[in-house]
């Protein structure tokens, strides 16, 4: 009850403090008009107590019990009256203003009626003081006042809603259109992380191996220039990265949940609380944004749709999971849909693995649940690695390069067959990153001595040549990996990683060669003829088989060896060839007629 009290308006106050005024005078008449305090003196003053609180507690409840308490016992009252003082009839005046002041939504068709003329009628042969027409029209003409001042009070209250929903969506936009800027700037970020800074980065490796194959000081000179240019261009990349990645939201996850409860506060009535169990832990980024969008998914459907006045928050970390709970003390439904944002919610939780749950039921509220595996970094163990190659800019290009990951160890660079060897007696690594074409003793004769010395060595070569000779030789002498320069930077180092567990890692492009050499078995008549009607490559026909097993990216990537980011362009690139949107279609177009 006393919720509902400190929610009212202030024509709320008014029309209970008009009730108190006409109860008070309604008893201070009685006691001045009664010479004793008979039996009917006392009914009357116990029915007017009545008829004063029983309406007033039923209209905290529903106003159709209001309207059936008032005018039962209010109307009872006057009828009473009337037998009692013929004059009294007037006292049903301000009852009939405050039964059609309170007559919501389309009550007005049974409440007027009785108020208007049937009540009347029966005052009317009790009190013989007016004819029915008289009082019929003198009732009615107060009812439409009552009336009018309910029409008043809709229209504020739908003003008051209206107002608040704008700035609940203001600031709804608002912050949807920071946060999708963020979410832009970071795969900004990304994409040109892993395109731009690595092609520029690819091509000064092979502007570097060209230096042996042109023997000219004019040559020389056009190498030097484009390198400089690269260089310099690689810079621009690596300082507008830097510009971009510095704007990113660094907040904490429940700083950023706080600054949206605060932000969210200002613009609407709503209080909210934030409460936050369990001992904080880093997330990353992707569930952090599910988490952020949660929240504001939940506090603006709780404002927009339930009119909640109360919302909590709860933050769990747990020792599996993170769950976010948002309970509002709204309408609730029955029924709860789920809208264009919701669905969008629960495809954003399901990419992580997670979920997203929602409980609403009539008067209790509703309640959204987002729960994500706590997916913490795995620290791997170092990976101790040393570089060959006779390119000194290779070296170090490939050394800025893998220094970047937390579990890679630079432990030397080498610029011939000699030194990796001498490299590996003092300190053997883990991975040796071997170049095939050096001058003296070759890459492929490295690997041999290194394997026959130190077989716990892994070796994996690093080359621009794709020869299938020089592929067979080296793998012949030990490689435990075959890799081209032209590689992306991450299925390199998914490919030192996997070498280093003691897994063979071939390039699809060395296997393509290998098979072409050797003349194996060529692909199905089925596949080619999807190649010839789809264009798509073997390594896209690839990735769509996997797809049509109902395999995530993720899982793509592990089992084909690629990046999650490399699988998703080849899905795209997929579904552009088909001409479809996505993967079901795909996968019924292009298997469609030979499943």
């Amino acid at each position: 009850m006393f919720n509902l009290v400190k929610q009212w308006f202030w024509y709320d106050w008014l029309v209970l403090l008009f009730r108190i005024c006409f109860s008070t005078s309604f008893m201070v008449t009685m006691c001045y008009l009664s010479e004793d305090f008979t039996i009917p003196f006392w009914i009357a003053f116990v029915w007017g107590v009545l008829s004063f609180s029983v309406p007033w507690f039923c209209l905290q409840l529903h106003y159709k019990y209001y309207l059936i308490a008032e005018i039962l016992l209010s109307g009872g009252l006057c009828l009473y009256l009337a037998a009692l003082f013929p004059e009294s009839y007037v006292t049903f005046l301000p009852i009939t203003f405050m039964i059609a002041s309170n007559s919501a939504q389309k009550s007005y068709r049974w409440s007027a009626p009785i108020t208007v003329i049937l009540i009347p009628i029966m005052l009317s042969r009790l009190s013989q003081q007016m004819d029915a027409v008289s009082m019929i029209l003198n009732i009615g003409l107060v009812y439409t006042l009552g009336f009018a001042f309910h029409l008043l009070v809709v229209n504020h209250k739908q003003s008051g809603i209206i107002k608040d929903q704008n700035a609940v969506l203001e600031q709804y936009i608002s912050q949807v259109e920071r946060m999708t800027l963020l979410e832009e700037r970071d795969r900004l970020s990304k994409d040109l992380h892993d395109t731009v800074g690595h092609s520029y980065t690819s091509i000064i490796m092979g502007l570097e191996t060209l230096r042996s194959e042109v023997n000219t000081p004019d040559g020389e000179q056009k190498i030097d220039a484009l390198l400089k240019l690269t260089r310099n261009g690689l810079d621009d990349v690596r300082r507008y990265l830097h510009h971009v990645g510095s704007s990113q939201d660094s907040l904490t996850l429940i700083q950023s949940l706080q600054k949206l409860v605060d932000d969210f506060q200002t613009f609407s009535k709503v209080k909210i609380r934030l409460r936050t169990f369990g001992e904080a832990y880093t997330v990353s980024k992707q569930a952090q944004m599910t988490l952020y969008r949660c929240l504001q998914e939940s506090i603006t459907n709780a404002v927009r749709h339930g009119r909640a006045s109360e919302i909590v928050i709860s933050l769990h970390y747990e020792e599996k999971l993170i769950r976010l709970d948002v309970q509002d003390n709204g309408l609730g439904a029955a029924d709860l849909t789920a809208g264009f944002g919701l669905n969008a919610l629960k495809e954003r939780a399901s990419n992580l693995q997670g979920r997203v749950y929602f409980y609403s039921k009539p008067g209790e509220g509703t309640l959204v649940t987002c729960s994500l595996p706590r997916l913490e970094e795995i620290r791997e163990e170092t990976v101790r690695i040393l570089l060959v190659d006779d390119q000194p800019y290779i070296r170090d290009s490939l050394r800025i390069i893998l220094e970047k990951e937390p579990d890679f160890e630079i432990i030397g660079l080498a610029k011939n067959g000699e030194h990796a060897v001498s490299f590996c007696e003092q300190d053997q690594p883990h991975v040796v990153l071997m170049d095939l074409n050096m001058p003296g003793m070759d890459g492929a004769e490295t690997t041999k001595i290194i394997k026959q010395k130190w077989p716990g060595v892994r070796v994996l070569i690093l080359t621009t040549f794709q020869e299938a000779d020089m592929a067979v030789e080296a793998l012949q002498n030990g490689a435990d990996g075959y890799l081209l320069k032209s590689t992306e930077p991450q299925e390199l180092f998914e490919g030192i990683r996997l070498v280093h567990r003691g897994v063979k890692m071939i390039t699809p492009a060395i296997t393509n060669v290998l098979i072409d050499h050797y003349e194996m078995q060529p692909a199905s008549e089925a596949q080619t003829e999807q190649i010839n009607e789809y264009g798509l490559t073997p390594r896209e026909l690839e990735i769509l088989e996997c797809l049509s097993k109902g395999m995530r990216y993720k899982s793509i990537a592990a089992k084909l060896y690629l990046s999650d980011g490399t699988v998703r362009n080849y899905a795209s690139t997929i579904y552009a060839k088909l001409g479809v949107r996505n993967r079901e279609e795909a996968v019924e177009k292009a298997f469609g007629t030979t499943e």
